[in-house]
């Protein structure tokens, strides 16, 4: 398939039809979790059914980058190791930097995502997922943000996590905080297994705005009377749907459209703090998903030597 073709009068490109398939999957996998929900997690009262809140995860919701906080809990669990860790971090983030919008290059980048969970089952990430999120996540969610979303669930509003983050450990982050659910990454599983295959994309720019878009229609909401929060100049597409937005923890590049723009900036962070938690978001999650992805390659290799 060439990269873009027409579409009317507009040019649509490969990314933008995946985008828009990894944000359809993503509403639907969120919708049809919250259905599945336990009837006590399911009852949380909603008084206000046409608005609600979306959060962005990576150092908005969390410090620093939740699937990196993952990839720690499986290098501890020997997965594979640090060095493999930072090794790969590194050759993604050059392949990103570099890389064009080219076939290959879309090709590449979701078969270093897809592979971080080929081969595994769906219980097997959601139980690492818990194990993991007690023990190196719980303390690092940003008692600002957690604030303004229990604000929105005190209005009795309904919130969502929306994250380039596996749909699964997405969710458990959002269950732990007493979220509604949370829109993520989709990745195909068969009879439980993740067959190496992504639904659309990662869930990342333009494909946030899409699933907001997609969960929106679902749920009834009027996006307008809704509120998106982040920290990065990525989002602005997911910001720019909805009828508040508020920039938090922002990147410069966020800082300077939310001032041009009028949006609200809270910033949660402090001196050191907030340079330590700057380096997981230069790297990105697609970066960190790479070297996850290349980390757990070389361990099944490693295992079946």
């Amino acid at each position: 398939m060439p990269l873009s073709r027409r579409h009317g009068d507009r040019k649509v490109t490969e990314l933008e039809r995946l985008a828009a398939l990894a944000g359809e999957a993503s509403a639907e996998a969120a919708y049809a979790i919250e259905q599945e929900a336990p009837p006590d997690e399911a009852a949380r009262p909603v008084a206000d059914l046409t608005a609600a809140a979306f959060f962005d995860v990576d150092n908005t919701m969390m410090m620093g980058a939740s699937i990196f906080h993952f990839a720690r809990g499986l290098a501890a669990r020997k997965f594979f190791t640090n060095s493999d860790l930072a090794r790969f971090a590194v050759q993604q983030v050059k392949f990103r930097v570099a890389g064009k919008e080219s076939r290959d290059g879309i090709r590449n980048s979701r078969e270093q995502a897809l592979s971080f969970v080929a081969g595994h089952t769906v219980d097997e990430l959601i139980s690492l997922g818990e194990e993991i999120y007690d023990e190196l996540m719980a303390d690092k969610i940003w008692p600002g943000t957690r604030a303004l979303a229990q604000m929105h669930l005190d209005a009795g509003q309904r919130v969502w996590l929306v994250t380039a983050t596996p749909v699964e450990l997405a969710t458990i982050i959002a269950r732990r905080l007493g979220l509604t659910g949370a829109l993520g990454t989709v990745a195909e599983s068969e009879d439980g297994v993740y067959t190496g295959r992504l639904v659309g994309e990662m869930l990342h720019g333009p494909a946030k705005a899409h699933a907001v878009r997609a969960l929106a229609a679902r749920e009834g909401l009027n996006l307008r009377r809704c509120t998106a929060y982040s920290d990065s100049a990525n989002d602005v597409p997911m910001l720019s749907v909805v009828g508040t937005s508020v920039a938090v923890n922002p990147d410069s590049g966020l800082r300077e459209v939310a001032r041009k723009r009028g949006w609200e900036i809270r910033d949660f962070r402090t001196g050191r703090k907030a340079a330590k938690i700057g380096v997981p978001s230069v790297l990105g999650a697609g970066a960190v998903a790479g070297a996850v992805a290349a980390g757990l390659a070389a361990y099944r290799k490693r295992e079946h030597a």
